[in-house]
């Protein structure tokens, strides 16, 4: 399937040839479908916690000042997706010879609503100047319904180059005359949680090579007003995508896809490609949130409850883990009790349940419990469904029969299966990506994080380059296959903290308003 040279690629990014034809394999056959056994529900893999609780497991996050708190921001996606309709208006705009006509069509309502509420986006100021520099006024461009300027100089590159551009560093929000980036809204935000011991907020953003310089210009310009209001000082750190995680794919005839040259084409990972990155962080508790899901400061006050809710709660299971574990160590310690008790708390607690065979004799019970028990740790927020498109929480099928639960896409699930369609129709909440990690073993040893994952999930794609059909390869989603078998817990958050920006449009919602 390789040849020589391309032996010499995949081994000057770091992809191992058994790698390379894994996924070959996997673009050719699929990846198998999860099999979902039923939807995880309020009492049944969700816990919803009560005023008692949400207070208790904050005390306990709040005591907890001599652990390392991180903020992971996965920060390289490119905004691209969130002008797809501008950008699909503007193309007709131009071919109808500018004919204004075009804005009534029900297609682009939400860009009629772009047009008709300009004036609300957090980004207007910034617009109006530019769209100064092509000669006329942003008012005077809009009364003559020249949106080929307004467009052009909000996505273009001789304008704000917002098409371009990663989210993190788009302008999201007002504040009395003051503008806030996406990436502004993670310093306020973790200034409200990350702080432990002293008054450090450590920030780590995963970008894109070609942005990063950008990144560190504009912390560099807001950095010391922020830790000036907030009374924190900012420890931002930066990660790229390695190379050794980029994805081969292959074209219609199941052949690897080559550049024109005759070179392996190479595609981005994923997001899946972040576990890389997460497990370069020495942190006791590591807290994950895209870029794009931030909230005016007006709505935080759920956001920061709530994490620091979930943060106490993930203490408080890594506490009687590590007791658990410590007890197992030795042998003699593996009462029938005991084991029964673990079991128990691994079904009812952790999402796990454990096949009766792996039960067998005390010494298999105990090595069985003990290597169930001995993973990261993470506690996943859950929002109720509300038609949001992406992965829910589940209870899983095992290959050996047994149970656990795991965030599985619409896309991970067979549809011609009217069984396995019906549960995942039935599912009550959506995975909003808010996610607490504990990745440091009961002996204070970082785990490695890529021995946990499920290589078996993954996703495929059809796309096109140089005009030709491809099939390109996603790894394993990182809080999907990546995490497959980490210690789990599903909460129920509420949907105040689950304010993303996908399209243009919900900018204007008023969470952002």
């Amino acid at each position: 399937m390789f040849k020589e040279r391309d032996i010499k690629q995949l081994r000057e990014k770091g992809i191992d040839l058994k790698a390379a034809e894994q996924q070959i394999g996997f673009l050719k056959k699929g990846f198998p479908f999860m099999r979902l056994a039923k939807a995880a529900t309020i009492g049944q893999g969700i816990k919803k916690l009560t005023d008692k609780q949400l207070n208790e497991y904050t005390d306990t996050y709040d005591a907890s000042q001599k652990l390392r708190r991180v903020k992971f921001v996965p920060a390289s996606g490119a905004a691209t997706r969130m002008f797809k309709a501008l950008f699909e208006f503007d193309e007709l705009f131009r071919q109808s010879n500018y004919d204004p006509k075009i804005l009534s069509r029900d297609a682009y309502k939400h860009v009629k609503e772009c047009f008709d509420r300009i004036h609300d986006f957090a980004f207007y100021p910034e617009l109006e100047k530019t769209v100064t520099k092509s000669g006329t006024s942003l008012k005077e461009a809009m009364t003559g319904k020249n949106y080929h300027i307004v467009v052009s100089s909000l996505l273009g590159s001789d304008g704000m180059n917002y098409g371009n551009l990663p989210k993190g560093l788009l302008t999201f929000h007002r504040y009395d005359g003051n503008f806030r980036t996406a990436v502004e809204e993670h310093l306020v935000e973790g200034s409200g949680y990350i702080t432990g011991n002293g008054s450090e907020v450590s920030i780590h953003l995963t970008v894109s090579p070609e942005h990063k310089t950008a990144f560190e210009s504009l912390m560099k310009k807001v950095r010391k007003n922020y830790e000036e209001n907030l009374k924190v000082k900012f420890d931002v750190s930066y990660s790229v995508q390695k190379p050794s995680t980029d994805t081969l794919a292959i074209d219609d005839k199941n052949e690897p896809f080559r550049e024109a040259n005759g070179s392996l084409h190479f595609r981005p990972g994923g997001h899946g490609a972040l576990l890389e990155n997460l497990n370069d962080i020495d942190a006791d508790i590591v807290f994950i949130k895209n870029i794009d899901n931030v909230t005016h400061d007006k709505n935080k006050k759920d956001t920061i409850s709530f994490k620091k809710a979930i943060g106490g709660l993930l203490i408080h299971y890594q506490e009687k883990i590590h007791n658990y574990l410590h007890q197992l160590e030795k042998p003699a310690n593996a009462t029938p009790e005991l084991i029964k008790e673990i079991a128990a708390f691994l079904s009812d607690e952790l999402g796990t349940t454990i096949n009766a065979k792996s039960l067998g004799n005390k010494a298999q019970a105990a090595e069985t419990l003990f290597n169930k028990l001995n993973r990261p740790i993470r506690v996943c927020g859950m929002v109720k469904n509300v038609g949001e498109p992406g992965g829910g929480p589940f209870w899983t099928v095992e290959s050996d029969g047994s149970k656990s639960l795991q965030i599985v896409e619409s896309s991970q699930v067979d549809h011609h299966d009217p069984e396995q369609d019906a549960i995942l129709n039935s599912a009550t909440h959506f995975n909003p990506v808010d996610l607490v990690c504990a990745m440091k073993d009961y002996k204070g040893k970082r785990f490695d994080l890529m021995k946990f994952s499920d290589p078996n999930t993954g996703f495929i794609s059809k796309k096109f380059k140089n005009g030709k059909p491809l099939k390109a390869l996603e790894l394993p989603g990182l809080w999907n296959g990546a995490m497959a078998h980490w210690n789990t817990v599903f909460v129920e958050v509420p949907i105040t903290t689950f304010t993303p920006v996908k399209t243009l449009n919900d900018l204007l919602r008023p969470e952002h308003q």
